[in-house]
């Protein structure tokens, strides 16, 4: 399933980069790995479009390996292309299809299998760092996610900005399996299409690809959070957005049409998340509200009070997003507490 290429034809690369993710399939057979020399080893890996409609990533690298056509890289890089099946319809992945980003444990499914491939192809090459680009679909500031505390884990999030997320769930993220052998992060850049994103994650690949060595020294002033629950919706629970005020509910749950304006807002107790058909039922029965443990802690962080499932404890939400597919397909939000930085 996975194709590796250890050079690419000028004229051949030249044709790659030309292409918008959405025309990739025509040059890809599917998730290819790419090794690019440089002027320093060991190389830097990259990963995009994992998910086929975050397309930050694959315009960062066009306009990166665009620069560097007549010069040497800094560092080597490897270049892994994700889900160009997906890319293709505009899609986080098809019907048929995985998540891509679910897939980095060992298993016996062909994309699993691509993936232990990529991992042992890297791990022979002494891999540098990794990053992983990918897109959020709400309103969200650009963050890093690590799944590793350590210092030069906390450095490389830090050179892409202020506030960073710790993550130790789910385990089958790339950014995770990479963690076992380098410095590793995933890059939040927004919504996709936005140039802004886009020019955040060149610079900070060119920064990276700088690098001699990623600093063990301490971490200050940075927002370090920790992720504690993952949010879904149960597959029989209706939910769409408007305002309950103007007609009677007529589904399960109504959500506020601005609701991605609370991502990244540290949330007091009694904040409404939504309205509810049916008054006095406990949220865990809207909320599926999982723990690291993958225990249910829906109780723990929201009540029904007037018709309405507000937070019981305080809580920041990420990731809301106004998008029903993606809600479905991965989920509501992720919660975040704030975290204490270790020395």
């Amino acid at each position: 399933m996975l194709t590796t290429l250890n050079s690419l034809p000028p004229r051949l690369l030249k044709s790659l980069l030309e292409l918008n993710a959405t025309e990739l399939h025509q040059q890809l057979s599917g998730p290819t790995l790419i090794h690019f020399p440089g002027q320093k080893e060991p190389p830097l890996f990259v990963s995009v479009l994992l998910h086929g409609n975050e397309t930050t990533g694959w315009r960062a690298i066009q306009q990166l390996l665009t620069k560097y056509a007549n010069q040497p890289l800094p560092r080597a890089l490897s270049l892994f292309i994700g889900n160009v099946a997906a890319a293709k319809h505009q899609k986080r992945h098809l019907e048929h299809q995985p998540d891509y980003n679910r897939i980095w444990q060992p298993g016996h499914t062909p994309e699993q299998e691509m993936a232990q491939q990529v991992l042992a192809d890297m791990r022979s090459r002494g891999v540098f760092a990794s990053i992983d680009i990918h897109n959020n679909t709400g309103r969200n500031p650009h963050y890093g996610c690590i799944s590793q505390c350590d210092r030069r884990s906390l450095h490389l999030a830090n050179l892409f900005g202020h506030s960073i997320v710790y993550f130790t769930s789910p385990n089958t993220l790339l950014t995770m399996a990479f963690a076992e052998m380098c410095p590793s992060i995933t890059l939040e850049c927004g919504q996709p299409g936005k140039p802004e994103g886009t020019r955040h994650a060149l610079n900070y690949l060119e920064t990276c690809l700088a690098l001699d060595t990623i600093p063990t020294t301490p971490v200050t002033d940075i927002d370090l959070f920790h992720t504690v629950a993952i949010v879904k919706i149960p597959e029989h629970i209706s939910f769409g957005f408007g305002d309950p005020a103007c007609e009677p509910i007529a589904i399960d749950l109504c959500f506020p049409i601005d609701l991605d304006r609370l991502n990244f807002q540290e949330l007091p107790v009694n904040t409404s998340l939504c309205y509810v058909r049916s008054n006095g039922e406990a949220s865990k029965r809207y909320l599926d509200v999982q723990n690291e443990q993958g225990e249910n802690v829906a109780d723990r962080y929201f009540k029904t009070i007037d018709q309405q499932i507000v937070t019981a404890a305080p809580l920041m939400p990420s990731m809301l997003t106004l998008k029903p597919e993606i809600i479905r397909q991965d989920c509501l939000c992720y919660l975040m507490e704030r975290m204490a930085l270790a020395d």
